[in-house]
């Protein structure tokens, strides 16, 4: 079910007396936000943007929205998000897929967001393998990952 300890849950009971158990993401209101903030970022640099709460794709711009949009990452993906550290491809064949579902479509920069030091999710970059990503994008990627992290805590 992919829970793990600390995870922020939601808890409702059906009328059956079932208890229904729902992962809470912390960016879930922000879909609109984030949206916009891709797009800004594709039409800067023209490449595939992306924001992730810590399970699945919310945000997309620049191409691949059916591909990507509502996809839960990768377990590659997961385990740069839980590094807690700015990733970079640094060329062929060492770029992550972003979604289970897809081989074809990979994170070139995978940037955490970070508010009071809860992990939310992730800003990227997304390539076919074989593209390359320089400083520009790296910085971007950072640059929105701190400031939707502040925006989270303020």
């Amino acid at each position: 079910m992919r829970i793990r300890e600390g995870d922020p849950l939601e808890i409702y009971t059906s009328r059956d007396g079932e208890v229904i158990f729902k992962k809470y993401s912390l960016l879930g209101g922000l879909e609109d936000f984030a949206a916009d903030l891709c797009e800004t970022m594709s039409r800067s640099t023209g490449a595939i943007c992306a924001v992730t709460d810590r399970d699945t794709v919310i945000a997309v711009a620049g191409g691949a929205r059916r591909e990507l949009m509502g996809k839960r990452i990768s377990p590659e993906l997961e385990r740069i998000m839980e590094a807690r550290k700015i990733y970079q491809s640094i060329g062929e064949g060492s770029a992550v897929p972003v979604s289970e579902d897809s081989d074809k479509l990979r994170a070139c920069v995978a940037a955490p967001i970070l508010a009071e030091g809860d992990l939310l999710g992730l800003v990227l970059f997304v390539g076919d393998g074989d593209t390359v990503t320089g400083e520009t994008e790296f910085k971007l990627a950072q640059t929105i990952a701190a400031f939707l992290g502040r925006h989270m805590e303020g």
